[in-house]
């Protein structure tokens, strides 16, 4: 929780400060990530290994979050909304019916274990460049 509090009075210092990391004030407590209408907030987060990420939508329009199958590490265990083991099955849920839609002011949470880069997507905004990464350091 401390981080995430530190993390959050940063965004706000950077708000009154004018610098171009200014919405990353949006950042509350209680998430690590916020969906906006069009991207992740911030698009970049280096945690320990064994931190939980919390993601929110805090936009109108519905998101999921979906790792890139081939963009995690080899050891490291998928992750999606909606809890889906794969990539595809993931993609395919939701186009089918919205399967892993993340609401507005729902949330979804991953516990990271494996050090390493994860890449990741909201499935429906891919196009318009919604994608982002954790990274796990040691």
């Amino acid at each position: 929780m401390e981080r995430r509090r530190f993390l959050g009075r940063l965004g706000a210092a950077s708000v009154v400060i004018g610098t171009p990391t200014a919405l990353a004030g949006c950042l509350e407590d209680d998430h690590d990530i916020a969906m906006t209408a069009d991207g992740f907030v911030p698009e970049e987060l280096t945690v320990p290994p064994g931190t939980t990420v919390v993601w929110e939508n805090t936009s109108s329009r519905r998101h999921t979050v979906t790792a890139y199958e081939g963009g995690i590490p080899e050891d490291a265990e998928y992750f999606a909304s909606g809890g889906f083991e794969d990539e595809a099955t993931a993609r395919a849920a939701f186009w089918d019916d919205f399967g892993g839609e993340i609401d507005n002011g729902e949330r979804y949470e991953h516990t990271f274990e494996v050090p390493g880069r994860y890449d990741y997507v909201c499935v429906p905004h891919e196009d318009g460049g919604m994608y982002a990464t954790v990274f796990v350091e040691e």
